[in-house]
């Protein structure tokens, strides 16, 4: 289990390893293009090769990637339901190059039909995606917050999602996982704040997807109370779930091979998080 953050790629995506070395992460986060739009920037040889090098000076062994924030597989727009899927599909591409451990994504808002259309409108996206990708990085679904209509917020639906897609083509079996947000969790209503609950809350999660399906944990507290269904990212013990949930979620034993990063806000007190969630471990 290690520990680190979201880091940025300004002024070149082989920037974000020394970023990470800066703050003292031992794995990181990162996005390779704008998450909000536009042309991903070119790896060319020599960026991936720079990348590559400042991960091995820095002694990376694990990194991450985060796909754009306008992913819509069930947007009535065939353009952006489409385009989603090309896009993560570029983004797992992208990833495989620069030898990244796991891309994750969020699915996407079901508000342009009803639940059982825009989730088969899902299955039909990362069916998309997936078909024939032969990369090095696993594809992640994301746990979501589940405010209005977004999907992937509940762990059953995610079950269901893994289920139909390795139904519909079975190369595609244990080729998914998946990315739990604890804050999002927490705001979907699974209890984090001590012990018992995060022994029960992943007790649950292994029954109805699996441990063996969890690849990464996106570590933040919560501002908004429990069962909020509001994606509110707070700084580790300063928000609803509390440094006991966070202790505790460090030392389960079944999660000692998770890696986690942080997605707190990057206002200076998210090395004081790093540095804590380093000490529940030690």
């Amino acid at each position: 289990m290690k520990f680190g953050l979201h880091v940025s790629i300004a002024g070149g995506i082989f920037n974000a390893p020394v970023n990470a070395a800066e703050k003292n992460c031992e794995v990181f986060q990162m996005f390779t293009r704008s998450p909000r739009g536009g042309q991903a920037p070119s790896l060319t040889a020599e960026v991936v090769r720079e990348f590559k090098e400042n991960c091995q000076k820095n002694k990376f062994k694990n990194y991450y990637v985060h796909t754009p924030y306008y992913i819509n597989y069930a947007s009535v727009n065939n353009r952006i339901a489409f385009g989603s899927a090309q896009v993560v599909r570029q983004e797992l591409e992208r990833s495989s190059q620069l030898g990244v451990k796991a891309l994750m994504t969020h699915l996407g808002s079901g508000k342009d039909f009803d639940q059982k259309t825009a989730r088969q409108k899902v299955v039909e996206g990362l069916l998309k995606t997936l078909d024939g990708y032969k990369g090095t990085t696993q594809f992640l679904i994301e746990i979501a917050a589940g405010a209005g209509l977004i999907l992937g917020a509940s762990f059953e639906e995610i079950a269901f999602y893994i289920n139909e897609v390795e139904k519909k083509d079975k190369r595609l079996k244990n080729k998914i996982g998946v990315c739990l947000d604890t804050c999002h969790m927490f705001a979907c209503g699974y209890d984090l704040r001590n012990k018992i609950a995060v022994k029960k809350t992943f007790k649950d999660f292994d029954r109805i997807i699996g441990l063996k399906r969890l690849v990464l944990i996106h570590a933040n507290d919560s501002k908004t109370e429990f069962g909020s269904h509001k994606d509110r990212h707070e700084h580790i013990g300063d928000g609803q779930i509390g440094k006991d949930g966070f202790a505790a979620i460090v030392k389960l034993a079944k999660l000692k091979n998770v890696d986690l990063i942080l997605e707190t806000p990057h206002d200076g007190k998210e090395i004081r998080d790093l540095k804590l969630l380093k000490s529940f471990r030690d």
